[in-house]
């Protein structure tokens, strides 16, 4: 992973640059676009470039529409794209994928645009040319798909084959993930660039992040400065508290969305009760958000407990399905801990730890790793934050925040676990 590297350019300079490199070497482009704040000054920016050198091709939209979305964002979106419509092949979709619920151990995902429950859609089709039940039948969609899975199969089919950049609105200092996704060296770049990353070793597809380098202040000092149009739901997060960094714009109740879901009561009350009825959990959610009982904060242990014996109380408290997917994680990650270890800083260990005689051969390599005897039943809170190690505190506060990919316990779900997971779900559906 490279280092940051900091030039005399400015941001909005480099992004222009990096648009023109764009438009120049590759034979088809697309925008995925949200209607959030990164995406829309990536857009603003193409728009400009086009208007500017005259570009006489149309480059693809894609806006995936997830139902449970702020009006006032549909508004903007329908707004910016019939204002620039000669420069773009729109593909608005309303299609019924599957999405992260984050607020219910009986209901762990839901389907947004299901036909069989359109007496709950929080919202009704915009209207959009050829927005219907059957919109967008493309031959790679199946329904209930994931919205990562369609994301990349949408990127294969509108290719064709040829040589394509699918533009994305991230930044690197939004997360660690993000900064990764751009810094990372073991990728397939175009030219060696570092803002570009090949999709799949079978296709010419490259994702490109033109404004990577970007702040949040130079989102909001570039929408001033050259008055590009912006989502005004922005102007009530702000007037509402919430930091640059608190400000969202998706489907509410995935993981991270939740923390403002009381947020939508407030701004859009009109359609509050289709959001609290939509899925499992949401008026729950939009009470407890903030609380511990979700997780949030500092959680407290319950008096009589070990974090131990207050973990396995919790595992019994849940529904079969779901404390089978919690059990076989926990499970790898003790097992993970006590065999294999990882690297962290050795200048602090607790006594339940030891310095294995392995060495990592993972980056950075030959480091010592930190194996565990045995799972203490916590850690300070300042190392179970940097996750320097295991804890039954760290497992139950994992549960509490209704995280079934235990993403806080340093998992990713794979396409096999997600299957899994579906299939135990329907399996005790039926009992």
């Amino acid at each position: 992973m490279s280092a940051k590297k900091y030039h005399e350019k400015n941001v909005y300079d480099a992004s222009v640059e990096r648009i023109d490199f764009i438009f120049k070497n590759f034979e088809k482009i697309y925008l995925s676009f949200s209607g959030g704040k990164d995406s829309s000054v990536l857009l603003n920016l193409v728009i400009d470039y086009m208007r500017k050198h005259k570009i006489d091709k149309k480059i693809g939209i894609l806006f995936i529409d997830l139902e449970g979305q702020y009006q006032m964002t549909i508004d903007f979106i329908k707004k910016i794209l019939e204002k620039n419509i000669d420069l773009f092949e729109v593909y608005w979709c309303c299609l019924p994928l599957n999405l992260r619920n984050s607020l219910s151990v009986f209901e762990p995902f839901w389907t947004s645009w299901d036909l069989k429950h359109k007496d709950k859609w929080v919202r009704d089709y915009p209207d959009w040319p050829c927005i219907t039940e059957k919109n967008h039948q493309f031959n790679f969609f199946k329904k209930n798909m994931e919205f990562e899975d369609f994301i990349r199969k949408f990127g294969d089919w509108y290719s064709g084959g040829k040589k394509t950049a699918c533009l994305v609105g991230i930044r690197a200092d939004e997360s660690f993930n993000r900064f990764r996704t751009v810094a990372l060296k073991q990728k397939s770049m175009l030219n060696n660039l570092n803002w570009t990353t090949k999709i799949s070793k079978d296709s010419d597809t490259y994702c490109c992040y033109p404004i990577y380098d970007w702040t949040n202040q130079d989102v909001w000092v570039g929408n001033y400065k050259l008055n590009w149009d912006y989502n005004e739901l922005y102007d009530l997060f702000y007037k509402a508290g919430l930091t640059l960094s608190q400000m969202r714009v998706c489907q509410p109740y995935g993981d991270d969305q939740r923390i403002g879901l009381n947020l939508f009561r407030i701004i859009e009350p009109k359609i509050w009760a289709k959001v609290v009825d939509r899925v499992s959990g949401a008026n729950f959610g939009n009470i407890y958000c903030g609380d511990r009982i979700l997780g949030c904060r500092r959680v407290k242990l319950p008096k009589g407990h070990t974090w131990k014996s207050y973990t396995q109380l919790l595992l019994a408290t849940l529904p079969n399905s779901t404390a089978e997917i919690y059990k076989n994680k926990f499970n790898k990650f003790i097992e993970y801990w006590k065999t294999i270890g990882s690297v962290v800083n050795t200048s602090w260990l607790p006594e339940e730890a030891y310095i294995s005689e392995k060495l990592s051969t993972r980056s950075p390599k030959n480091m010592p790793l930190v194996v565990y005897k045995e799972i203490p039943d916590k850690l300070p809170v300042w190392a179970e934050n940097k996750r320097l190690g295991p804890s039954w505190r760290r497992m139950a506060t994992c549960i509490l925040k209704n995280d079934h990919l235990c993403r806080s316990l340093s998992f990713c779900q794979t396409k096999r676990q997600r299957e899994r997971m579906q299939a135990l779900l329907e399996k005790y559906k039926i009992i």
